[in-house]
């Protein structure tokens, strides 16, 4: 029996500003890693977010009528999500101050997924180059949130669409890899927690290709991510301090 596909893409949209909404807000009024059920419950409910971004990065490439454009936006929006990313954790501005990880947000990463894309998409790049395209990317993507997989998923989220399956299979196996790096080198239940981004799978599943009523939403996302940002960073300082509440 064929899934009904009722849910467009503002929709699915405002399911991933809610849930990243409880997952940051989490972060701020129990900062760590804390082994306790309801903040791993809420932390869960945060995994919604990161799939549905790739995705739509992918959606994103595939229907823009200007790359180039595209692009710039988002490289705009990755950098003045970095300064209120790095405000909300009590993260130094200054990439690799404090390690490798988590240094700014996802959106850095996104943007070289959107280059990517296009790069490897075009006929006039040679193959080394688009090889070397893949490294560098990941590379430099490689301290954000969610690191050189939200580099990855999307590129093959992008070259799977028109088979949901395989996006779907995308979103599993990238995600453990992330989860695997995160259990080895970060902390084994949080680790765990972030194969339960499989959650989003049913909801993608029920996407009907359709952007929804409100042409709006694209232009509330970006200046509701930096924003929510802003104002986690005010609750982190009033709960906690001038203290690092993602560790």
């Amino acid at each position: 029996m064929q899934k009904r596909k009722f849910l467009n893409g503002n929709q699915i949209k405002i399911i991933a500003i809610a849930a990243m909404t409880v997952d940051h807000l989490t972060w701020a009024f129990f900062p760590g890693l804390q082994a306790v059920w309801y903040v791993c419950a809420l932390h869960i409910v945060g995994r919604l977010t990161a799939p549905i971004m790739w995705f739509f990065i992918a959606e994103g490439c595939r229907y823009t009528r200007d790359p180039l454009r595209y692009i710039a936006r988002l490289f705009i929006f990755a950098v003045v999500s970095h300064f209120a990313y790095d405000f909300a954790f009590g993260i130094p501005f200054m990439p690799l101050s404090t390690g490798p990880f988590n240094q700014t947000s996802v959106m850095w990463s996104l943007t070289w997924a959107a280059v990517l894309i296009v790069v490897c998409r075009s006929e006039r790049v040679p193959q080394w180059a688009k090889i070397l395209c893949v490294a560098a990317a990941c590379v430099v993507s490689f301290p954000s949130d969610w690191s050189s997989i939200a580099v990855m998923c999307p590129f093959f989220l992008y070259a799977h669409r028109g088979s949901f399956k395989r996006q779907a299979l995308d979103i599993v196996v990238w995600t453990f890899v992330y989860a695997l790096v995160y259990f080895i080198f970060l902390d084994k239940l949080y680790g765990a927690l972030q194969m339960f981004t499989f959650l989003t799978i049913p909801i993608l599943a029920r996407y009907n290709g359709e952007r929804g009523r409100w042409k709006g939403m694209k232009w509330f996302f970006y200046i509701y991510y930096p924003a929510h940002l802003v104002v986690i960073g005010l609750v982190r300082l009033a709960v906690n301090g001038d203290a690092p509440i993602i560790f």
